[in-house]
């Protein structure tokens, strides 16, 4: 699937993330240990495939951050504003968005693996170089040992997933110029991983 068939996916079932049954502390307690990392008070952070709940946008905001969001779905990107007219948001493919700015904390929580596999290396260095020093940057992956992906319909629409493995994301990052923080395996047994990485 290209990125703009999963944004059209993402269209169609927008809505779940905006109703009462969504689980808005998903993420959430991930994304503190993340903050703790953090020396800056102030500072800019973006919230890349920031959806449509606003509940991480929310977090940021509360620890003082100024944040902004990036989405390949317009349906997401029309309820996120609903919810956050204050903030800047982007309609872009992270693969191509080329930013103007450098950020102190960004967030990448279940959307790096939308990317397609051959282009992850670069997004994950670009996402890096995109930090201040010091900064940090939190996401999620598929915590694979080796490279994957798929196509399936559990969401109920065509949906494509990807990672090129743990081993070689700690190698991109660390060649990007980052240093692991945190690791977890934060859903075993399901191969749900988070990363917790540090622009030195």
């Amino acid at each position: 699937m290209s990125p703009r068939e999963v944004a059209a996916s993402y269209d169609r079932i927008a809505g779940r993330w905006s109703s009462e049954r969504f689980d808005r502390q998903n993420g959430i307690a991930q994304h503190q240990r993340a903050l703790a990392f953090l020396s800056a008070s102030a500072g800019l952070a973006l919230d890349v495939g920031c959806g449509g709940s606003g509940r991480i946008i929310d977090l940021l905001k509360s620890r003082g951050l100024e944040a902004e969001g990036i989405d390949l779905s317009a349906e997401m990107l029309r309820l996120a504003r609903m919810r956050h007219p204050e903030v800047v948001f982007y309609h872009a493919d992270i693969c191509e968005w080329e930013p103007a700015k450098r950020y102190v904390f960004i967030t990448a929580w279940d959307s790096i693996w939308h990317v397609p596999l051959a282009k992850q290396e670069s997004v994950l260095t670009k996402l890096c170089s995109m930090l201040v020093q010091h900064g940090v940057f939190i996401f999620t992956a598929g915590g694979v040992d080796a490279p994957d992906e798929r196509e399936d319909r559990h969401m109920g629409v065509p949906m494509y997933h990807a990672s090129i493995g743990v081993l070689r994301i700690l190698s991109v990052v660390h060649d990007a110029g980052c240093r692991l923080r945190h690791f977890e395996y934060d859903q075993h047994p399901e191969a749900h991983v988070y990363f917790v990485v540090q622009r030195t």
